[in-house]
């Protein structure tokens, strides 16, 4: 395992970049569009002076880190020498598996193949491929350099050797892998997105605002940070979407998406990266926004 392809330079893309190329591993970033590429070496940047400036990192180390990371728009000349490439596109299913047809086909025989979904089927992914033996899950977390957590989803054909060198291959970047079966959702989101939803939910409702909803899991429960701003940081889009895979995949209505969620989402309000969700991020704050609107249950958010 020395040459690393990442497909999406976005938030996962770059930050499984960063962290790849940061451990001494030769890290080819793939994106369709060069500004994306050119943003995502910035935001690497940016993120790199920040663990310089807090002194877990050194300047020298920084330098290498940036010298191995090369960007492409071209998927065959980014995958020629790939040991390992990991999929960080949208968590959309159609297009993950047309990824994976394309890679299959421009792949090294003995490259493994990777995805960073959240909640679609590894199984699925695998099985449009002529190898699905070597076709795996690796579930980083957000922000991918800071979290130590990976969860390496087995599909119902990996083999046992794929499955141990993505395991080991994630103790090198400083990770620690946690091995899951192939079940949508996998464990993270078929824990937290329920919880986002019921936290969603509990003030479609009316029961409580936001602040005070994210203010009662924090003290009440220890959480770093409520499930609203935590949904926001995520994308409420990717909540919903992970939601509907969950229901889709267990036919269980308790993981059907609240209406809030789906009218915000349709709304364009997505969180952090819109600048608007629970919170309201524009100008780089957070204040709090749409509580009495919720509250009222106003459904229409405009």
């Amino acid at each position: 395992m020395k040459n690393i392809t990442v497909i999406g330079s976005g938030t996962m893309g770059n930050g499984i970049a960063h962290t790849f190329a940061q451990f001494g591993y030769k890290v080819n970033l793939i994106d369709v569009s060069e500004a994306a590429l050119q943003k995502a070496l910035q935001t690497i940047g940016k993120n790199l002076d920040r663990q310089v400036a807090k002194g877990s990192l050194t300047e020298t180390a920084k330098a290498e880190t940036l010298a191995n990371i090369k960007t492409y728009t071209d998927l065959k000349a980014a995958v020629k020498d790939a040991d390992l490439v990991v999929e960080a596109a949208s968590e959309n299913v159609k297009i993950k598996l047309e990824i994976f047809k394309q890679l299959d086909e421009v792949c090294k025989p003995e490259t493994i193949l990777a995805s960073n979904t959240s909640s679609i089927s590894i199984t699925t992914i695998g099985a449009v491929t002529k190898r699905a033996d070597k076709v795996i899950g690796m579930h980083f977390m957000n922000p991918v350099p800071v979290m130590k957590l990976v969860e390496v989803i087995r599909g119902y054909s990996t083999s046992d050797v794929v499955c141990n060198t993505v395991m080991e291959t994630s103790k090198k970047l400083g990770k620690i892998p946690v091995e899951v079966n192939d079940y949508p959702g996998f464990v993270a989101n078929k824990i937290l997105m329920p919880m986002i939803n019921e936290a969603i939910i509990t003030l479609y409702e009316g029961v409580a605002g936001v602040e005070e909803i994210d203010t009662v899991m924090k003290l009440g429960m220890a959480h770093p940070m409520g499930p609203l701003q935590l949904a926001d940081f995520i994308g409420l889009d990717v909540c919903l979407n992970i939601l509907r895979v969950l229901q889709d995949g267990f036919g269980n209505p308790k993981y059907a998406p609240c209406p809030l969620l789906v009218n915000m989402v349709t709304a364009g309000h997505l969180g952090v990266k819109s600048g608007m969700g629970f919170y309201n991020y524009s100008g780089g704050s957070k204040e709090l926004v749409l509580a009495e609107r919720f509250k009222k249950k106003e459904l229409v958010v405009g």
